[in-house]
Formats: structure tokens, C-alpha cells, sequence
């Protein structure tokens, strides 16, 4: 009798475990982002795309005296949110292993950076040398410096979770080390720049859960420190305390931000219509930069000025949602410091334009004309972006809460 051979028989568990390492493996390619994720996600995009059309707006108008083309300004701007949009969905697929990684690196690379200011690279303007000229485009290397930052603290304090109630091991090295970055900006005689990387390494002590006693002297040496810088050049004390409510100072400090109130005021509820500002033919200096809100208020009116606030105050509810919701400390002092910057930096620009504060040359996030502010911004938020592909989404926490159908139950 002719035997036939049979088949051999394949194995039950490894078929379905393969079939489920394959199934598992769909499903995260294709889970749901959180809705923090969605937030600030969103909001980016669409202050971005505000920014370049205000920027067009602002700018158009001084290109054409000059006889340049009028879309150079936004084409420019266009260039690094072509660069830095899709740079931001990029980043937000690194693993946060990788971040914590890159927390040294980016923090001295970004310092040799900002040293460069100093060499024949380097570009002095308005008093301040803060810029370096390559292959020529205008960088600004303390804005990479603010986000190198709050990575660099949040893998430190991380390391010393257990230790954090001991003075010199919350300030050793983050104070040294903070000082040097911001030394580095203070030589370059920026102060706003430098105001702003304090706030964001007192927001990253903040969020570390340092004691309140152990976190009073950092914020009073910070205070001092702000206030000596301010006391020891007449330039920047003329400017502060100079007299804005009148028209006494009108040709002198107080030229730009009466210009920038009356361009506010001018607005109205519904603005003059988006092209039709008066202030930009030469009348308000840096329009498409440090005082882009003013145009924003002018041509859009107060409407245009709520949609600005509606759409920060969306980033920053969904960037505090993952400092609440996360369980990782160093994505929730890393989160803190980003969103100290983005939206400190915010009130300090608006502020300056309304008038509650001198002028600093801080720019507003997403929308002034800068290139590299826009590129760091971006990057920022695609570094927030990973921190919340962390967070559970909804269906995810009901699916752990909710027992498998048929699992403990006995069948007789």
C-alpha cells in the first residue's frame, strides 16, 4: 500500500501569536492621537498660517517703497514653515528615550551656537548681537538655546527625583549651568531673550516639584539679576522708565509703542480691513516683527486680537493637560519649561504692544517675522507633541478599565 506523506501540521500558537504581533502592531500605527495632541497641534498650525498672512500684510507695503518685491517677506517666512511644519509632525515620532538623549547635546550645541554671535559671523542690531549670518540667511541662535534648555532640566532633574529636597542638589548643576546659557545672551546685550530663558528655568523648577523655600531663592536671584542688568545700562533704564501716557517722549523711546497703541485704537471692534493699515507705510518700526499684534488689532479690530488669544489659549490648555495627565517627570518639567516660553513669551509681546511694558524686542510666537523664532517654535511643539503621543487616549483608558468578555467567568 502506497503511504502518502502528511502535511505537517502547524503550530496553533505561533500562528496566532504571529497573527497578533501583527494585529498589535496595526493598531498603534493607527490608534487615535489624544486630544491634547489635536490641541496644540492645531492651534500651531493656525497661528502659523495667521502669522504668514500678517506678515505678508505688514511687510508688503515697505518692500514696495524700497521697490523690492512685496512678497519677500512672507516668501521668506514661508520658506522655514515649509521647513519647520513638517519638521514638527517628524519630531513628534521620536521616542522620549531619544529626547532625554539629546538633552546634553542640544544644550552645548546650542551654547557653541550662540557663541558664534561673537566671531565675524556674528550681526550687531539695535544695540544688541544676537544674530550670526550663514549662506545668507539671519539666524538667531538663542532661540534653539530656550528649548535645549528646558530638555537639558528636565533630564537633570530627573536623575535627582529622590534628592530634590536638598538645596544643592536641585541648584548644582542647573544654576551653573543655566547661568552659562544665559550669560551667553546677556554678553550679546539682549535682555528680553534673556528674561526669557530665566522664566523658563524657574518654570522647569517649578514643575520639578522643587520645595517652595528652595524655589523663593532661585526667583529672587533672578529678580535681582534682571533688575542689576536694567540699573547698570542708562539705555535700557531711559526706556523704562520713560513716560508713554503723553506725547512728551513722542520723538524719543516712546516713538514706537504710542505708534503701536494708536494702531490698536484705530481697529476698532472689526479693524480696517486686512491690507488697509496706516501704520505699516513707515510709521510703526517692526511691524512684521515685535509689534505684528498692533497690526493684527488694526486691521482686524479687537475680533482679529480674540482670535489671536482664543487660539494661544488653546496651546496652552492642551500643553498643561500633559503636564497634568503625564506620570513622566521629565516630560512634565520639559512640557513646563516649552510652555512657560511659548506663552510668557506671548504676554511679554502683547504686553509691549498694549503699552504695560517697556519695550524688550521679544517677539510674538508663530506670527513675528523671524524665521528662526518660527523654525525653534515649531520644533517646540513637536517635542510637545511626542510628550502627549504618550498620554492615553479615551477609548484606551475604557478598554483598560473594562474587563475581556468571557474572562473570569465559569462555565458549567
Amino acid at each position: 500500500m502506497t503511504q502518502v506523506a502528511r502535511p505537517p501540521r502547524s503550530e496553533p500558537g505561533r500562528t496566532s501569536s504571529g497573527g497578533l504581533a501583527a494585529r498589535v502592531s496595526l493598531g498603534r500605527r493607527f490608534t487615535p492621537v489624544s486630544t491634547e495632541f489635536l490641541m496644540i497641534a492645531s492651534a500651531a498650525l493656525m497661528l502659523t498660517i495667521f502669522g504668514l498672512v500678517m506678515v505678508l500684510s505688514a511687510t508688503s507695503a515697505t518692500a514696495v517703497s524700497k521697490g523690492e518685491n512685496p512678497m519677500d517677506g512672507a516668501l521668506r517666512q514661508g520658506i522655514f514653515a515649509v521647513l519647520g511644519i513638517p519638521l514638527m509632525f517628524l519630531i513628534s515620532r521620536l521616542p522620549i528615550a531619544f529626547l532625554k538623549r539629546m538633552a546634553w547635546p542640544a544644550l552645548f550645541g546650542s551654547i557653541a551656537l550662540q557663541m558664534l554671535v561673537f566671531t565675524p559671523l556674528g550681526i550687531e542690531d539695535g544695540g544688541n548681537r544676537n544674530w550670526i549670518m550663514i549662506a545668507g540667511f539671519t539666524l538667531q541662535p538663542s532661540e534653539f538655546l530656550k528649548l535645549a534648555l528646558a530638555l537639558w532640566v528636565g533630564y537633570v532633574l530627573l536623575r535627582k527625583q529622590t534628592m530634590l529636597g536638598t538645596w544643592h542638589q536641585v541648584f548644582i548643576p542647573v544654576v551653573p549651568v543655566g547661568a552659562l546659557a544665559i550669560g551667553t545672551v546677556i554678553a550679546g546685550k539682549d535682555l528680553g531673550t534673556a528674561m526669557v530663558l530665566v522664566i523658563v528655568l524657574l518654570g522647569c523648577l517649578f514643575f520639578s516639584g522643587v520645595k517652595l523655600r528652595l524655589f523663593i531663592l532661585p526667583v529672587l536671584l533672578g529678580v535681582v539679576a534682571v533688575i542689576a542688568l536694567a540699573v547698570t545700562s542708562p539705555d535700557r533704564m531711559r526706556r523704562i522708565t520713560a513716560t508713554c501716557s503723553d506725547m512728551s517722549a513722542y520723538t524719543g523711546d516712546c516713538y514706537q509703542s504710542i505708534h503701536g497703541i494708536w494702531g490698536m485704537a484705530s481697529g476698532g471692534i472689526f479693524g480696517v480691513g486686512l491690507g488697509n493699515s496706516q501704520e505699516k507705510y513707515g510709521w510703526l518700526p517692526a511691524a512684521g516683527n515685535d509689534f505684528i499684534f498692533a497690526i493684527v488689532g488694526e486691521e482686524l479690530g479687537l475680533i482679529g486680537c480674540i482670535v489671536v488669544l482664543a487660539l494661544f489659549t488653546l496651546f496652552t490648555v492642551g500643553a498643561f493637560h500633559i503636564i497634568r495627565k503625564t506620570d513622566d517627570p521629565f516630560i512634565r518639567v520639559a512640557a513646563g519649561g516649552i510652555t512657560v516660553w511659548i506663552t510668557g513669551q506671548a504676554v511679554f509681546n502683547i504686553g509691549v504692544v498694549i503699552g504695560l511694558f517697556p519695550v524688550m524686542g521679544v517677539p510674538l510666537p508663530f506670527m513675528s517675522q523671524g524665521g528662526t523664532a518660527l523654525l525653534a517654535v515649531l520644533i517646540a511643539c513637536g517635542v510637545l507633541l511626542s510628550f502627549a503621543r504618550t498620554l492615553k487616549v479615551p477609548e484606551a483608558r475604557a478598554a483598560e478599565r473594562t474587563p475581556s468578555a468571557g474572562r473570569g467567568r465559569v462555565t458549567r
